[in-house]
């Protein structure tokens, strides 16, 4: 029997002009999901393979969000398919140090909770390392893992993701190419992007145990893989840079059969990806000519009509000059473009032309539903668009798809306790609830009772910065999307119960125009799902005669900004505004000083909101275009 080909299947770099800046081998999909799928496929190929001569499959196993997907499809091929587990061995990378193994937290409940619950594996063959070994028998037990790894033939398969550090498995910056298995103590960054799983950083262990570079390197095939732009800086480290030990990944250049799987977004920044024009000759369409000049702008910090058929000549745009046939017609056409998306009416102009502009004039007083992801992020990031969509007489709803429940701290909620306590507002009721917040270990969820506090806490705050900002309190929905609704950071799958909801309020007030987030780079996944849900619900209602007359914009501003070259819409505010939307953001108490969930970003929401709503604005004032005090900018979603 032999193995199947499958599109993931290592291939020489450096081959192909495209690739000639990459020194590690890597295939990029549209999504995590299919990508994910095709891993499982190459992993069920090789347990198949394996079985059929006799000999056991020794797979080396990753945890994290990377491979959720990749067990959810072994499972599914367990069930529906019949592949069988009974001939494989598994040894995990890593585990915090110390952890008890029946902690939520701990890598073998998440193993467990995953894949091996699920599968016909026998618990002999699964090796996760121990976090409850004592300090005096660690060393030990680390060489004993090692050598358990090599009598069983060495790893076949090892799959890998990758931390913002650079590390596979835990190995930090700093690791040597020939480390084995052994304790290691978590680089800051690490512990600081568990947090959001730990419930804040003082709860992340500072130690792991971690299988070595040299015991990765020495896996007959390596796949890593990495999803979401959060990912796209470190990826392009490993891939176009050099092998270093800042950067641990990195190592894997020097192994001879290994495979980067990314999905677009963690792709983002490759060079191929980002500046085709500096690998070869490019198919220059109309969003890739936007898209250079604007680079071409900002690098060298000259204004759009500014720039020479020299520029563009010396940074490899020469075949855009010669197709344009100068670079003064072009320069002029991306700058009107860019002029173009600029507008104070996003819900249009009444009365005037809208060929260039944005949004349409008619009808003039739209209906506008504008989704939010989690109770907070309508006016974090479209505050002041918010702003002028009420105050130019536009019927605006706002849909909060989530609860968010689950970032209000203990804290904070203990905080409203004591304020109905000493109103002597039902002090059974109140009493019950504190004793069931202090009574809570690191490894229970909240008590329905007191994440049904947390949501009217949520919805609270929603009402008061909404109804500041002009929107009506009957237009506020509350959604509660039960996927979310688990009271813990893992979340359900979306289910049919979650789009039905979504496009029950679709159909209902028939919007003119959606509002959507798209910035899916949050640390919880959230974004993405409510995101999806959004998308599904359009897919089923398109059809529909009022869809026709429905427009779709995507915000980001949470976690990043769009890029000047994919904004369709630009909305400038005026310094009043400003602080109208950090009033908006103030309103949310439970989310400023101590953020719970804010990712790469240490800063409040609000201040990051007005710095990247100021960056935007700057940007464009630097292509040479007015200057304004903040732009809040969206990019049209076709469907």
């Amino acid at each position: 029997m032999e193995l199947l080909e499958h599109t993931i299947d290592f291939k020489e770099i450096g081959k192909f002009e495209e690739t000639r800046f990459e020194k590690l081998y890597n295939v990029i999909f549209d999504s995590s999901d299919e990508a994910s799928l095709e891993v499982a496929k190459e992993i069920a190929s090789l347990i198949k393979y394996k079985e059929s001569i006799g000999k056991p499959c020794v797979l080396g196993l990753a945890t994290g969000s990377s491979p959720i997907k990749v067990y959810e499809e072994l499972v599914r091929m367990h069930r529906e398919e019949g592949l069988s587990f009974s001939n494989v061995i598994t040894f995990n990378l890593d585990e915090y140090y110390p952890m008890n193994k029946t902690n939520i937290q701990s890598y073998y409940y998440f193993m467990h909770e995953n894949l091996f619950n699920h599968v016909d594996i026998l618990k002999e063959n699964i090796n996760i390392p121990s976090g409850s070994i004592s300090e005096d028998e660690l060393y030990q037990y680390c060489t004993d893992y090692e050598m358990k790894i090599t009598q069983c033939g060495g790893l076949d398969f090892q799959l890998l993701g990758i931390g913002r550090t650079g590390h596979i498995g835990f190995n930090e910056p700093g690791s040597h190419y020939n480390s084995v298995t052994r304790s290691i103590t978590l680089d800051h960054l690490t512990r600081y992007d568990a947090a959001n799983a730990f419930i804040g950083i003082d709860n992340v262990p500072r130690k792991a145990i971690t299988m070595g570079v040299g015991t990765i390197m020495k896996a007959k095939r390596v796949v890593l893989m990495a999803w979401g732009e959060n990912k796209a800086d470190i990826i392009k480290r490993i891939i176009e840079g050099d092998v270093s030990s800042d950067y641990p990944a990195s190592y894997l250049q020097r192994h001879k059969n290994t495979t980067v799987i990314l999905d677009s977004e963690a792709a983002s920044c490759l060079t191929r990806v980002k500046t085709p024009w500096l690998v070869s000759s490019c198919a220059w369409d109309e969003v890739l000519k936007k898209k250079a000049v604007v680079w071409l702008s900002e690098k060298l910090n000259k204004s759009i009509l500014k720039l020479t058929d020299r520029d563009y000549n010396d940074n490899g745009m020469s075949g855009l000059i010669i197709e344009e046939g100068s670079s003064y017609d072009l320069n002029i056409k991306i700058f009107n473009s860019l002029q173009n998306t600029i507008t104070g009416w996003p819900g249009g102009k009444p009365n005037a032309d809208d060929l260039k502009r944005p949004e349409r004039e008619t009808p003039h007083k739209k209906r506008v539903l504008i989704f939010s992801p989690h109770p907070d992020d309508d006016v974090i990031s479209m505050g002041g668009t918010l702003d002028r969509l009420v105050s130019q007489g536009h019927e605006v709803h706002v849909a909060y798809q989530t609860s968010g429940s689950i970032a209000v701290s203990d804290e904070d909620a203990l905080c409203f306790l004591e304020v109905m306590r000493k109103m002597q507002m039902d002090n059974d009721r109140v009493n019950n609830l504190i004793n069931s917040i202090e009574s809570k270990d690191d490894s229970t969820i909240d008590a329905e009772n007191v994440r049904s506090l947390k949501r009217k806490i949520r919805e609270t705050e929603a009402l008061a910065a909404a109804t500041y900002l002009g929107v009506k309190e009957q237009n506020l929905h509350f959604l509660k999307l039960p996927f979310y609704e688990t009271g813990k950071i893992k979340k359900k799958k979306l289910s049919v119960q979650d789009f039905s909801i979504v496009s029950d309020l679709i159909e209902e007030i028939r919007p003119h125009m959606i509002f959507a987030a798209g910035d899916l780079a949050d640390p919880h996944g959230t974004h993405k799902q409510c995101l999806i849900s959004i998308i599904t619900a359009i897919d089923f209602l398109k059809k529909k005669p009022f869809m026709n007359d429905c427009w779709v914009w995507l915000y980001r501003g949470a976690w990043h900004e769009w890029d000047t070259h994919d904004i369709d819409m630009a909305v400038p505010m005026s310094p009043d505004q400003v602080i109208r939307k950090r009033k908006a953001i103030f309103y949310h108490q439970t989310q400023k000083d101590d953020v719970m969930f804010q990712g790469d970003d240490s800063r409040e929401f609000w201040i990051r909101a007005e710095e990247r709503n100021r960056s935007t604005a700057i940007k464009y004032n630097d292509l040479g275009l007015t200057e304004y005090a903040a732009i809040e900018g969206f990019k049209r979603f076709f469907f």
